[in-house]
């Protein structure tokens, strides 16, 4: 049946696309989550009548968080072809793409998690901060679990950019099924096979929102 749908995909090949973009997906996500909180943290705790308030070091920050952000993905894979080049030995194959992929989504998840910290009730901070609670304290156990499902929620739309992230890496040779679909897909005029890869990253999208989705609404408690 299958065969008969999508006459020129060879399923290995799929397979491997497939594995591809999950682990681009999964490590770049995993390091985005860890860097965007870390960025996050200090953007909102050095921000003005917080517990770090600098306006210098706000203002660097801040500035490479918009520099990054604002730059199309596109760019941003061949502006670090050089780092990427000293960094993993190579710009082809699933590990090229992981410098860009985590420099382009880290600075966007860090402003959701900004957000999501300037919405932590302010009153159970100065309580905390009034009954003499460290800095690590008051991060660890207020402003993290306070702001988790905004956190959660944040991640699975960087998770899903990351998803498109793949897709555009895969015409510079970064491999997965965006590398699939556009190489052996589009350029060879194998419509079957760029329609299959798209409704494989459709599927990946909608099982991470669902995901994502689940657990927020287990972590919201209002």
């Amino acid at each position: 049946m299958l065969n008969n749908w999508f006459p020129n995909v060879i399923w290995e090949n799929i397979w491997l696309a497939t594995k591809e973009t999950l682990y681009m997906s999964g490590i770049a996500l995993l390091a985005t989550f860890i860097l965007g909180i870390v960025l996050g943290l200090l953007l909102f705790l050095t921000s003005k009548g917080q517990m770090w308030e600098s306006k210098f070091i706000n203002v660097i920050v801040s500035a490479v968080v918009n520099i990054f952000r604002s730059i199309p993905f596109i760019i941003l894979l061949i502006l670090l072809i050089p780092f990427t080049i000293i960094v993993v030995g190579s710009m082809l194959g699933a590990k090229a793409a992981l410098p860009a992929l985590i420099i382009g989504a880290a600075p966007f998840y860090a402003r959701m998690v900004e957000i999501g910290l300037r919405e932590v009730d302010k009153g159970v901070i100065e309580a905390a901060r009034s009954m003499g609670a460290k800095t690590s304290t008051i991060i660890f156990k207020v402003l993290l679990p306070e702001s988790m499902p905004a956190l959660v929620s944040g991640i699975t739309v960087t998770a899903i950019a990351l998803i498109g992230y793949t897709a555009m890496a895969g015409a510079i040779g970064a491999g997965g099924l965006g590398d699939l679909a556009y190489k052996e897909g589009f350029q060879r005029s194998k419509n079957d096979v760029t329609m299959l890869a798209t409704i494989l990253i459709l599927l990946i999208v909608f099982v991470i929102q669902f995901i994502g989705d689940f657990i927020t609404s287990k972590l919201d408690k209002r």
